[in-house]
């Protein structure tokens, strides 16, 4: 190369360098090609399920594993019953009902048929026995009892239920009653019972310690827990059945086995052994071919965020929630995580936005969580943060052309 072009190859990298701008990204890995790609999911499994729909998720990301006609709504039946418990579990969490607290049996509450816990008319009965009912015995009088209880009448109840579903992000879902009896407007889909699931799994466990009870005893009346996973499948916990002639034989499940929970949703399939049979084989399925990879715990920092007008330079970064990835065993050495830092400006409070970790395989992004902020950094004077930048511009200048010369010249 001449005298004269490697000037010109100099001359041309500073006007490259005054006319870019750089925005505060850090990588952990190199930047992925196609970058806001649905990932691919598992859709053949070696087997036939019996059922018009069909799904495995796994409950930490809600990565579907498998899946079958899961957007279309179908009578759920008593899988209603896991959002009446939602609402109930929460309105106690939230101090407007105590476990305590006695319901008078109402005659609507008592004409209930169906599955029931055998209430009479005008007996006193607590919030806990009645979620009881619920959970193990899938008791109709009982979700009625509750509904009245908490809201006045199940009319209302019902609205909050279908408030409760918009707010989940449940958009085949509709409910006209708390019980899941039919109604050519009440339906969900397998996707949304899916994640109202994981939903009540990852934030309500004491749900599944009520539905993960075997048997249920009310007025001297025993009963066995509907639910055939439980006692049988290895980490059962959980969660309801189904059956009406319009609904079929329904089912979600949940089991948890090492690190990995997952989510089971068998819709209307034609008998019970044939229910319970299809969702064994999809769990025998998820736990035999996947595992969750845990790349960081909740609240665990992983890096510092450019913070250039801070009292602080950085600010220490932590994820929001644990970030895992569910994957082959095969895949594990093939994960690579990025993190991506938002353009920030002090004052900034601990919890605060910053950025955000993705973990990828090869082309596919399988997870990421927000990454915040893990302390409180105040903003510095204004003769600091001009330092700052002039000392930083010409930092990344002399470095960029120092290293751009070394390999003209080499």
């Amino acid at each position: 190369m001449t005298m004269m072009k490697k000037w010109s190859v100099i001359f041309l990298v500073f006007s490259l360098v005054f006319l870019s701008l750089g925005t505060f990204t850090a990588w952990a890995e190199p930047e992925p090609d196609s970058e806001g790609e649905e990932p691919q999911q598992q859709s053949d499994l070696p087997f036939d399920v019996d059922a018009h729909s069909a799904l495995l998720m796994e409950a930490t990301t809600g990565k579907i594993l498998y899946e079958k006609d899961i957007d279309t709504p179908f009578p759920p039946a008593s899988i209603t019953k896991n959002m009446t418990l939602l609402l109930a579990i929460e309105a106690i969490e939230e101090g407007r009902a105590d476990w305590n607290d006695i319901v008078v049996v109402s005659e609507n509450a008592w004409r209930m048929k169906g599955s029931e816990m055998f209430l009479e008319i005008g007996q006193d009965v607590t919030v806990e026995d009645l979620l009881k009912g619920i959970s193990v015995v899938s008791a109709n009088d009982a979700c009625v009892a509750i509904a009245e209880h908490l809201y006045g009448s199940e009319a209302v109840f019902v609205q909050k239920m279908n408030e409760k579903a918009r707010e989940l992000g449940l958009t085949q879902t509709r409910f006209e009653n708390s019980t899941g009896l039919p109604h050519d407007n009440h339906y969900m889909s397998a996707r949304d019972i899916a994640t109202l699931a994981t939903y009540i799994v990852n934030n309500h466990p004491k749900i599944l310690e009520l539905e993960s009870q075997l048997d249920f005893t009310f007025n001297d009346i025993f009963q066995r827990n509907r639910n055939p996973l439980l006692g049988r499948y290895p980490g059962a916990d959980g969660l309801k059945t189904g059956w009406t002639n319009e609904a079929g034989y329904c089912l979600v499940g949940t089991a948890k086995q090492n690190d990995l929970r997952l989510i089971s949703v068998v819709l209307n399939s034609p008998s019970d052994p044939i229910r319970l049979a299809s969702s064994e084989a999809l769990l025998n399925f998820g736990f035999a071919n996947y595992t969750l990879r845990t790349i960081a715990e909740k609240g665990e920092v992983v890096g510092e965020a450019p913070l250039p007008d801070g009292k602080s330079k950085e600010v220490e970064a932590s994820t929001a929630e644990l970030l895992g990835a569910v994957i082959t065993p095969i895949e594990v050495e093939k994960l690579e995580t990025v993190i991506r830092y938002d353009k920030i400006s002090a004052p900034i409070q601990k919890g605060d936005k910053v950025g955000e970790i993705i973990v990828m395989l090869e082309d596919e992004e399988l997870n990421r969580v927000d990454l915040l902020a893990n302390q409180d950094v105040d903003r510095t004077n204004f003769v600091v943060i001009a330092g700052r930048t002039i000392g930083g511009f010409f930092k990344n200048i002399t470095g960029g052309i120092i290293d751009l010369i070394k390999g003209i010249f080499e």
